[in-house]
């Protein structure tokens, strides 16, 4: 477990797709969509960012 890190790069991809994923959140949710893709969207969100939060970057 000691060598899971993540390069700038993959940093970078996961948090412009846990964007992405917030946006289409939002957009479900404001036009009141059906509740499997808010939980789709909001999982993969949180999964990214939390992700982002708890995995150390490799510098």
């Amino acid at each position: 477990m000691e060598d899971m890190t993540l390069t700038s790069a993959v940093a970078t991809v996961v948090f412009v797709l846990s964007c992405l994923g917030g946006y289409r959140y939002r957009r479900v949710w404001k036009a009141e969509g059906p509740r499997w893709q808010l939980w789709l969207y909001g999982a993969l969100t949180a999964a990214g960012l939390l992700t982002l939060g708890f995995v150390p970057l490799d510098v």
